[in-house]
């Protein structure tokens, strides 16, 4: 049943200064559909959420990127904010371990800011994606077509705006992780 997603281990690659609505919101959506999301950072311990420029909640670190084993999740989300999408993206660990989801051909989500990292990991070139505005001549620059949509899916890769679009993100995480999952299992 699509929307099911039935105990997929999702990675959830963030650090400090992540936004912490585009965290949390996602999560949620994954839990409800069945999935299994796990914290991914670039240091053990927590990670300090914000809401835009001020502090928000701390978060459980699961596992450090540099010894988490991209092959024991099924799909990646990447959640915004500026402090976290340019801390992740100067982490070679974090790069190649999303490098690694597209090598695998497993469904990457970013939102906001993200895409930087997907820049860095040099997956973005034709591919037609959405971002936070500031990050479109980035995107451009790199090769990608971009747009300005709620919610953009190319292939196994899902991008969206901004919190605003997160019930839309949320949605399309769920369906295109499942969809993935499926195809999966008929192999």
């Amino acid at each position: 049943m699509a929307g099911e997603l039935n105990g997929m281990k999702v990675a959830v690659l963030a650090t400090d200064g992540v936004e912490q609505v585009e965290l949390d919101r996602p999560w949620q959506a994954l839990e409800e559909a069945g999935a299994e999301p796990e914290l991914v950072s670039l240091e053990g311990g927590t990670i300090t959420a914000y809401d835009h420029i001020d502090k928000g909640d701390t978060k459980k670190v699961d596992a450090v990127v540099g010894s988490a084993d991209p092959d024991s999740y099924g799909a990646l989300v990447l959640p915004g904010g500026v402090i976290n999408g340019d801390f992740v993206r100067a982490d070679a660990d974090a790069v190649a371990f999303v490098t690694s989801f597209f090598d695998a051909g497993k469904p990457v989500a970013a939102i906001c800011h993200a895409p930087w990292v997907l820049i860095e990991a040099g997956v973005v070139k034709g591919r037609r994606m959405t971002s936070w505005p500031s990050l479109q001549t980035d995107l451009r620059n790199a090769g990608a077509d971009w747009v300005d949509e709620e919610v953009v899916v190319d292939g196994n890769l899902i991008t969206s705006r901004k919190p605003d679009d997160l019930d839309a993100f949320g949605a399309a995480i769920v369906e295109e992780f499942a969809r993935a999952d499926a195809d999966d299992e008929e192999d």
